[in-house]
Order: structure tokens, then C-alpha cells, then sequence
């Protein structure tokens, strides 16, 4: 039994599978915390240091790892900010959408250009070239990672919710 009263086997809604989170290697654990927190409006919930005998054969890392993760939340959405201290971690090419996986995360913004404002300052990149006339951009945050800023009117595109994606934000 958890402290919510649920099996460690429920999800809480009767679901056998439910979402856990987003992890994401980061270079500079602060660094990285304070770009998704102070720019992007995360705010951090927990963190874990793993230690070298599970994380070495979770991660398919052999140790030292040195792993520590910062999970960070928005709207239900939990991002893990992943650093390897002993490990270390291996700079990879510029993503673009058509990489096979992950391609980016999507936040959707009060005022983009308020926000355009903080990036670079915060270590960020903007790609100027993808500016949609306001509506929409693309920035990277300090380690390269794509992100997609909109408006919230973006959101009044979507379709209904569907009844089991959970609550709507």
C-alpha cells in the first residue's frame, strides 16, 4: 500500500499503464533547472540520486555514473533533468524533426516574445528562422534541445479532449 491508499499495481484510475515521465540528459544540472524553471515556468517537485549499482545496469552506463536526476512539473507533465557526474555525457549533433525519436517539447505561452526574451540570457538559442509571424518558434534550450513555443490560441485547434487522455489543462 502507497500513502495515496493504492496498490503499487494501480495507477489510481484503474489503469494497468500510465505515464511516468520525460527524461532528458542535461550538461549542467543547474543550469538546465534554472532555463526550465525561470524561463519556462517548471516548478521542481523532487530529486534522486540513483546509485552506480542501479544505475549503471538501468542506464546501460558502466560505472562510475554518478547519476542524480531533478524532476520538474507543468500542468501534469514531468520532466526529468538527468546528470551524470562521473559518467559524464557525449554532445550529439543538432536534433532536427525528421531524427528518429523524441524531436521536442511543445510549451505553449502567455506572450512569446516575453518569453523570447529570457532565453538567450538563460543560455538558450532561439532559430529565428522558424518565427511563424508570432504564433509559433522554435528555441533550443542550453544543451541543444528543441523546444516549440506557442500561443495558447494554439490550443483552440485541438480537437475535443479525448475522455481517457485525463484532465485537460
Amino acid at each position: 500500500m502507497t500513502a495515496t491508499g493504492k496498490t503499487p499495481t494501480e495507477s489510481g484510475d484503474g489503469e494497468t499503464v500510465s505515464f511516468n515521465h520525460v527524461g532528458l540528459c542535461v550538461s549542467d544540472l543547474a543550469r538546465s533547472r534554472r532555463f526550465y524553471e525561470d524561463v519556462l515556468g517548471f516548478h521542481y517537485w523532487w530529486e534522486l540520486g540513483v546509485p552506480d549499482e542501479a544505475a549503471g545496469p538501468l542506464m546501460q552506463i558502466p560505472p562510475p555514473v554518478g547519476s542524480s536526476a531533478v524532476y520538474l512539473v507543468k500542468d501534469r507533465f514531468v520532466l526529468e533533468l538527468i546528470h551524470f557526474a562521473d559518467a559524464g555525457v557525449h554532445p550529439s549533433p543538432r536534433r532536427v524533426m525528421n531524427d528518429l525519436g523524441f524531436t521536442h517539447l511543445s510549451v505553449a505561452v502567455a506572450d512569446i516574445g516575453a518569453v523570447l526574451a529570457q532565453i538567450e540570457p538563460a543560455g538558450g538559442d532561439i532559430l529565428e528562422d522558424t518565427d511563424m509571424g508570432g504564433r509559433a518558434i522554435m528555441i533550443r534550450d542550453p544543451d541543444g534541445q528543441l523546444i516549440e513555443l506557442t500561443t495558447f490560441a494554439f490550443r483552440s485547434m485541438w480537437p475535443p479532449w479525448p475522455d481517457r487522455a485525463g484532465p485537460a489543462s
